[in-house]
């Protein structure tokens, strides 16, 4: 049997039409569909794929990265070709690379970049629904920035955690969150050296509840200290979150 060799790729899709990231029993996922297309390329032999991180029915990749193992003799210009002519048009190869046996996507990711968009237009719009969270209502965006900023750096973010998680370490830091205000559409990127599950999602649900004067900035102090999920906000939509960009060393 030839040697196995391990293949990094950098992955984009459309989660609209997924049930999420991970494989499950029922419902189309984007491992199930990589799994798939990867057994044709093998002659029906399974081949697994690790993700840098799950992501939720709806929610989007501009730069997930995966890693697999494979005996194939081919150029990785071969292997980026012959995935994508047999992946559907809601999910492409973007890059693929080959890198060393130890590799790992998701323990050696030492960063992790998310985008969520939201637009304030009054009226919804059909063609922007599974692509950003309507928020039609008045926002100020200072006090949006100035919550943010208590937000940055290293916390307990249990308040900003599904109870759903399963890990019991709730310690993360958050590098920066950035608000740019495009017309009718506000871009949150906010980057950190890992998230818990719906993290992103609750963050930007507070801030919107903070812009809209629900809550006051300073509140947020409180609800990271509090340590418990009912005291921060709602957990946004997830059409309008994507995973932008994963980083490594080297």
């Amino acid at each position: 049997m030839a040697e196995l060799q391990r293949y990094k790729a950098v992955i984009s899709y459309d989660g609209s039409a997924f049930s999420g990231f991970q494989i499950q029993p029922n419902g189309r996922t984007i491992q199930a569909e990589l799994e798939k297309a990867l057994a044709k390329m093998h002659k029906s032999e399974i081949v697994k794929i690790v993700g840098s991180g799950r992501t939720d029915a709806g929610v989007h990749a501009k730069g997930q990265v995966i890693h697999f193992d494979s005996p194939l003799q081919i150029s990785v210009e071969q292997w980026k070709k012959g995935l994508n002519a047999l992946l559907s048009h809601e999910l492409v190869i973007m890059n693929l690379e080959k890198v060393a046996s130890n590799f790992h996507a998701r323990f050696d990711a030492t960063e992790k970049t998310y985008v969520y968009k939201v637009y304030t237009q009054k009226t919804r719009d059909p063609f922007r629904y599974h692509y950003a969270t309507h928020y039609p209502f008045s926002l100020n965006l200072d006090q949006i920035e100035l919550a943010a900023n208590y937000l940055v750096g290293t916390h307990d973010f249990t308040s900003f955690c599904s109870a759903k998680a399963e890990v019991l370490n709730k310690v993360r830091t958050v590098r920066e969150i950035k608000l740019e205000n495009m017309r009718d559409e506000l871009i949150f990127t906010i980057t950190g050296s890992g998230f818990l599950h719906n993290m992103v999602r609750i963050i930007v649900g507070t801030l919107l509840e903070v812009g809209s004067g629900k809550r006051n900035a300073s509140d947020i102090l409180g609800i990271l200290q509090g340590c418990d999920r009912q005291l921060a906000g709602k957990t946004a939509p997830p059409q309008g979150l994507y995973l932008w960009k994963v980083e490594y060393n080297g």
